[in-house]
């Protein structure tokens, strides 16, 4: 094989260091980089002594999906987004569900071509209420992810980032400052965990969510992935839940997800269904009030409740719109029972866009 060419946008984030190389500061890992070297994300690179992101412009591919399948339950149901990534990822996660995207070397084979501006007018032209950087995680193409947020807010169309939140101050500013919902990935709550299996700190991540609590109005759900024997204790999803009422509030809805063996988990078993009913209890009772399964068929665990009377407000199956029965003014939700206020942005009619799932092409 031939040495690695590497071509690519000035990058931010980043520092020259004393010894020639330079620091990328994009994430905690602060990775440092000898000229022609990339970081662990593998596509944040020292070209020249100076930070490039050589995926800039390029996606792993897009589709049009339901806004539940991000998941995001109080977001302007059942309304259609335009998803897309790229290549790559900062964390290193053994049970990867997209590893052949956020592990991908083969970025040129593998990416469609698309510029901001492309990407902002295929949604408008599909109908779509937003526009979703997911599959690998955005964070990593942060100023691709604000170009196309830009286009897209010319356009009124939302912008919504699916992350881990691994990231430092000054990149969580800017990449946060251009969306407007977020689902964040809380993978686990033990710096054990994050350490053994995703390779990275829990820290991080809860600074992340508190800094969205507390210094923006972006609308955020928070999802975490169970696996059986790893993160599935009572303990620990107790004290997860308890923080999350203690720190963000009872507000933010939380989706507990099973976990299917994938990437360098195949010998642990898919999570059982009853243990994410378990978890959604005891989030429940640590007085979560919007708690949710996914992965698995369970239309209660899917709907939403009036955190007062307990009305079924919004049902659903997979990610179809079953019933929709909420009081909406400007975009805020009350139950029509009992007049008590449900967290989210909502419509007074919701999309009808249903649970299809269409690619499409973009750019050559």
């Amino acid at each position: 094989m031939g040495a690695d060419v590497i071509e690519g946008r000035p990058a931010n984030y980043w520092k020259p260091l004393p010894d020639g190389r330079i620091e990328c500061d994009l994430c905690p890992r602060e990775c440092r980089l000898r000229d022609g070297q990339r970081g662990f994300c593998f596509v944040r690179a020292n070209k020249d002594g100076r930070l490039v992101l050589t995926t800039d412009g390029r996606s792993s591919g897009f589709c049009i999906d339901p806004i539940e399948k991000k998941p995001l339950a109080h977001f302007h149901p059942g309304t259609s987004v335009l998803s897309f990534g790229t290549a790559g990822c900062n964390l290193g996660c053994k049970f990867c569900q997209n590893w052949d995207i956020s592990k991908s070397r083969e970025m040129d084979r593998l990416q469609d071509q698309a510029s901001a501006t492309q990407i902002a007018d295929a949604a408008l032209a599909h109908g779509c209420r937003s526009v979703a950087y997911t599959y690998n995680d955005p964070l990593i193409f942060t100023e691709y992810a604000i170009d196309v947020a830009q286009a897209c807010r010319e356009r009124d169309i939302l912008n919504v980032g699916v992350t881990a939140g691994y990231v430092n101050p000054e990149a969580r500013r800017d990449f946060f400052g251009a969306m407007d919902a977020a689902n964040i990935d809380l993978k686990a709550f033990t710096d054990d965990f994050y350490r053994r299996i995703t390779g990275a700190r829990l820290r991080p991540v809860l600074d992340t969510l508190v800094y969205l609590r507390q210094h923006t109005d972006v609308w955020f759900e928070l999802t975490t992935l169970i696996i059986p024997g790893h993160n599935d204790s009572d303990g620990e999803l107790r004290a997860m839940t308890s923080w999350i009422v203690a720190e963000l509030g009872p507000d933010v809805p939380l989706h507990f997800s099973a976990f299917h063996p994938d990437h360098r988990m195949r010998d642990v078993p898919p999570t059982p269904p009853a243990t994410l009913t378990r978890a959604r209890q005891i989030a429940l009772d640590a007085g979560v009030r919007y708690a949710y399964t996914g992965n698995v068929h369970d239309v209660a665990g899917d709907t939403t409740f009036c955190p007062g009377c307990h009305r079924a407000l919004i049902v659903r199956d997979w990610y179809a719109l079953k019933g929709f029965h909420l009081d909406v003014a400007g975009e805020a939700g009350s139950c029509p029972s009992c007049g008590a206020a449900v967290a989210g942005r909502f419509d007074p009619k919701p999309g009808r866009f249903g649970p299809r799932r269409l690619p499409i092409r973009l750019g050559r």
